[in-house]
């Protein structure tokens, strides 16, 4: 018997609903596979139509389209190795996740998912029918258990396919990254590994799809634990892995291990991998934004120029009579560091015309919020006209922890098309401007070196809205707030446990109300980039009107 088994993996980018081109990479992998004298070549889950598919998966010219190309695809791959590779399959008018077998030109088996997740950014109980647990694939010397995705974080279906004579364990993936995420993947599939005594390879998944990035990171774990193989976050790859026999089972040969980064890099990189593929897959080539000279926007504009590179972006200055010198100045810094364009345009003469316009109906009223939001929506309108005018999508800049508790003008600041950094706290956005400033990475399309000045990231914020404005004049304090939030919404805690930490119960209860009074101006906001567990759309899905209020 031959006792080697080469296994070709393909961590790929797919593009939602490009059947055509996803197939088509999923070729490129399958030629690379026969060149190497692979054995078996896989892609992963749901690779074929790209994902989250959401409902778009339960129209039924979708999903038949979808599986009448893969059996098509079939065909192609006659004179080469099996491939595996996540798609639909709907039978007896169920519909399932399911992983099929490409061998001999045709299709020679599926595997259906059993556990289907529906939690965070999952519903997939609403899209699909658990299928039963399957079977192991045969492969020559191999029987190949392929657990989809959540079937591996849970004992049984694994267990069921060691039972059924698997020799190896492939998990095909489509994980979004979250903070902290590949740690808890790695744990669960070493517990896989302990229970059956089998190898296993985690295939993941990469790129961007609206708010959620698959993160890739795919690794290979030896039956003692160890990593024998992994790949890099964020990219693609194409790589090859030996498994040969052993007296006590099969073995992963070891191979290349990318370096693993840290969380602010992961973070960082997770906002220009969003960005830039949520752009390229829209058929979008450029961007502008609002360049205040605050850190929020200059930190977007460092991400869309890492995105896209620095002649497709364009920053627009829109100073009022409440515009600091410092502010523009800061403005000019930021756009000449990054090599990006810098247009300006005052926004007093329309302000102007909007005071008078109201002047009748604000008469005998103190000057208050609604002033300050013409200000806001002024400069949301001529920067929405820009963008209709040039094809150029704006991007938003408002960070979590203003999206939290409503610091934001809807139709003002809030108008764009994506904000990258909407699942970003403040305090988070501080220190990426620094982490930034002093790394640089061959996937970053902006110039290395000091891109965001440090006063930028030192001043106090400011909306510059009024004379001597400071955004502490309305909220707690940054590091005070985001703690607040990081209980109230990482963690979905209550006023008691801000209590119990140290705060005090009057600022605890303002932000309180402040978060569930927002939930109206989250409900129109732009998508952005999902860094967290708890990122405001679907991962925490709260009621509009609410009058309910915790006690405590």
């Amino acid at each position: 018997m031959t006792d080697r088994f080469r296994l070709t993996l393909g961590q790929l980018n797919a593009t939602l609903g490009d059947i055509e081109g996803n197939l088509a990479k999923a070729r490129a992998a399958w030629e690379a596979g026969r060149e190497a004298g692979a054995d078996l070549v896989a892609l992963p889950e749901m690779f074929a139509t790209g994902y989250q598919l959401q409902d778009l998966v339960m129209k039924p010219a979708f999903h038949r389209d979808a599986m009448r190309r893969i059996e098509d695809f079939a065909r192609t791959l006659a004179d080469g190795p099996p491939l595996t590779i996540g798609g639909p399959w709907a039978e007896g008018g169920a519909l399932f996740n399911a992983y099929w077998l490409l061998r001999d030109g045709r299709v020679a088996g599926r595997v259906l998912k059993h556990e289907l997740p529906n939690y965070t950014v999952f519903d997939e109980r609403r899209h699909y029918t658990p299928g039963p647990p399957g079977e192991p694939f045969d492969l020559g010397p191999l029987r190949v258990g392929t657990p989809i995705c959540e079937d591996a974080w849970y004992p049984t279906v694994a267990a069921r396919m060691d039972a059924a004579g698997a020799g190896l364990l492939l998990v095909a993936n489509g994980s979004p990254y979250d903070r902290g995420k590949w740690t808890v993947r790695l744990n669960r599939m070493r517990a896989r590994v302990t229970e059956t005594e089998l190898p296993l390879v985690y295939l993941n998944l990469v790129g961007g799809q609206d708010d959620q990035v698959f993160d890739g990171g795919s690794f290979v774990l030896n039956r003692d634990g160890g990593v024998a193989l992994r790949l890099p976050h964020f990219e693609e790859a194409v790589e090859h892995v030996d498994f040969r026999r052993t007296p006590n089972g099969w073995v992963a040969a070891e191979g290349p291990c990318a370096p693993r980064p840290d969380a602010a890099e992961m973070d960082y990189h997770a906002m220009v991998l969003a960005l830039r593929d949520y752009l390229a897959k829209s058929g979008i080539e450029r961007v502008l934004l609002g360049l205040s000279g605050g850190v929020d926007s200059a930190l977007v504009a460092a991400v869309a120029t890492d995105a896209v590179g620095p002649d497709r972006v364009r920053g627009v200055r829109l100073p009022s009579r409440y515009s600091s010198e410092g502010s523009l100045r800061d403005a000019e810094a930021v756009a000449r560091a990054l090599g990006c364009r810098l247009d300006t345009i005052p926004i007093e003469g329309p302000h102007a015309a909007v005071s008078e316009a109201l002047a009748p109906f604000f008469a005998g009223t103190e000057p208050g919020v609604a002033e300050e939001n013409v200000q806001s929506r002024l400069r949301g309108l001529l920067l929405m006209a820009l963008s209709n005018k040039t094809g150029e999508m704006l991007l938003t800049t408002g960070n979590k922890s203003e999206m939290a508790v409503g610091y934001a003008t809807i139709y003002g600041d809030m108008a764009g098309g994506y904000n990258p950094l909407k699942d970003l706290y403040k305090t988070r956005v501080f220190a990426a401007c620094r982490w930034r400033n002093a790394h640089h990475r061959p996937w970053m399309k902006g110039p290395p070196g000091e891109v965001i000045p440090p006063r930028v990231i030192d001043k106090p914020p400011s909306a510059e809205l009024r004379p001597d404005q400071r955004d502490e004049d309305t909220l707690p304090p940054y590091p005070v707030l985001d703690s607040i939030l990081e209980i109230l919404v990482e963690g979905d805690g209550s006023v008691e446990d801000c209590l119990a930490v140290g705060h005090d119960r009057a600022t605890v209860k303002k932000v309180e109300a402040l978060l569930y009074g927002a939930e109206w101006k989250r409900f129109q906001s732009a998508p952005g980039a999902r860094l967290t567990r708890r990122a405001f759309w679907l991962d925490r899905r709260y009621p509009i009107v609410n009058r309910w209020r915790d006690p405590g």
